[in-house]
C-alpha cells in the first residue's frame, strides 16, 4: 500500500531540508504495522484545500512535518497553518521541518491567514509555527496578530495555538495569552530523560512552567500538551509526565506514535500497540485530564475541532459537579 509518507517524500525539494543532519549515521526505518498505514491523499476536497493554502501563500505543518493524517484532514478542509516561514532555528531529532536561518516575517501573513480561514469555512483552526529564536520575542507578537486577524475576518471560528517554548523570550507567553486564543497548546514531546537526544534545544521544566504560566495568567483558557511514544521511553516515565502536566493544571493530553521521517532522524525504538494506547488513555483520565486522545495516529491538531467541542462539554460537566 502506498502511504502518505511515501507520497510526500517524492515531493521533497531539491535543497536538503536538514543540512545539519547530513553527517548523522543512517538508521533503519522500521516497517510500519498495519494499524499505522494510511491511504495517500487524492480527494477533490483535499486538492481544494491545498489550492487555498497556495492562493494565500501559507505553509502548513501537515506538509512540512509529513503528517500521516493529511489525507483525512484536508478532505475535511482542516489544515494546520505553520506561520513565520518554513524554516526552524532548532534541530530537533524527531522533526521533519526544515532547519536553518529563517527569512524575515511576512507582514501580510496574519491577513492572509484570516482570509484563508474564512474561505475554508473553519469552525476551529489550529495555528502553529516554527521556532524563531532569532526574533526578540520569538514571534509572539506575530501569533497575536494572526489571532486578531482571524477574529476579525472569521469571527465564528475558535482558535487553537500550538506555540514554541519561547525560551529566554521575556513577555512572549503573556503576549500570546492576552490575544485570547481558545486553546493554548505547547507540546512536551517526550519524557525528560530523552530531551538531550530528541529535543536538545529545549528544557523540559521550562516547557512545563510555560503551560502553568498560561493557566495562571488566564484560568479560562484551555491548555493542552502532547507527547510521542516509541522513542525508548519507559511506561513509568510517561506516567510521570502525566502527573507533571496535571500539576501544571493542563486540561488536554495527546499521545501518539513517533514516526521516523528519514534515516537521518531519531529511530523508532518500537511501535506501541493500540491496546497500550488505550491503557495510557485510561490512566490519564484517572489522573484528572478533562480530555485525552491516545492512539497511534494521534497528532496535536488531529480532530482538534471535535475535541474542542468535547473539551467544553467536559469542563461544563466538571463545573456542574
Amino acid at each position: 500500500m502506498v502511504t502518505i509518507l511515501d507520497t510526500l517524500s517524492k515531493a521533497e525539494p531539491e535543497r536538503p531540508r536538514h543540512p545539519e543532519k547530513l553527517n548523522n549515521p543512517d538508521t533503519p526505518v522500521l516497517r510500519k504495522p498495519s494499524w499505522i498505514r494510511v491511504k495517500a491523499p487524492g480527494s477533490p476536497v483535499y486538492h481544494e484545500t491545498r489550492a487555498i493554502m497556495r492562493e494565500f501563500g501559507l505553509h502548513t505543518v501537515c506538509e512540512e512535518a509529513s503528517c500521516p493524517n493529511i489525507g483525512e484532514c484536508w478532505s475535511k478542509k482542516h489544515a494546520t497553518m505553520l506561520i513565520m516561514g518554513d524554516t526552524c532555528t532548532r534541530a530537533c531529532a524527531f522533526c521533519n521541518v526544515r532547519t536553518g536561518l529563517p527569512g524575515p516575517l511576512d507582514a501580510q501573513e496574519p491577513e492572509n491567514a484570516g482570509r484563508a480561514v474564512a474561505k475554508l469555512g473553519l469552525n476551529h483552526v489550529v495555528i502553529t509555527s516554527v521556532d524563531r529564536d532569532d526574533l526578540q520575542d520569538g514571534g509572539a507578537a506575530h501569533f497575536a496578530a494572526v489571532i486578531a486577524a482571524i477574529r476579525r475576518l472569521s469571527p465564528g471560528t475558535t482558535i487553537e495555538v500550538l506555540t514554541p517554548d519561547f525560551l529566554r523570550k521575556d513577555g512572549a507567553i503573556e503576549t500570546v495569552v492576552d490575544a485570547r486564543p481558545d486553546v493554548y497548546n505547547h507540546n512536551l514531546e517526550t519524557v525528560p530523560a530523552l530531551y538531550l537526544a530528541i529535543r536538545p534545544g529545549a528544557r523540559y521544566f521550562h516547557s512545563l512552567r510555560l503551560l502553568q504560566q498560561v493557566k495562571e495568567r488566564d484560568p479560562s483558557l484551555f491548555t493542552k500538551s502532547g507527547i510521542m511514544v516509541g522513542l525508548g521511553e519507559r511506561r513509568a516515565e510517561v506516567l510521570q509526565v502525566m502527573d507533571d502536566l496535571r500539576a501544571a493544571n493542563v486540561d488536554f493530553l495527546t499521545i501518539g506514535q513517533y514516526l521516523q521521517p528519514t534515516r537521518k532522524h531519531a529511530p523508532v525504538k518500537r511501535f506501541v500497540t493500540p491496546d497500550e494506547f488505550k491503557a495510557y488513555e485510561r490512566m490519564a483520565y484517572g489522573k484528572g485530564f478533562l480530555l485525552v486522545s491516545s492512539t497511534p495516529l494521534t497528532r496535536s491538531s488531529y480532530h482538534a475541532g471535535d475535541d474542542f467541542a468535547r473539551l467544553r462539554l467536559a469542563r461544563d460537566a466538571a463545573l456542574a459537579h
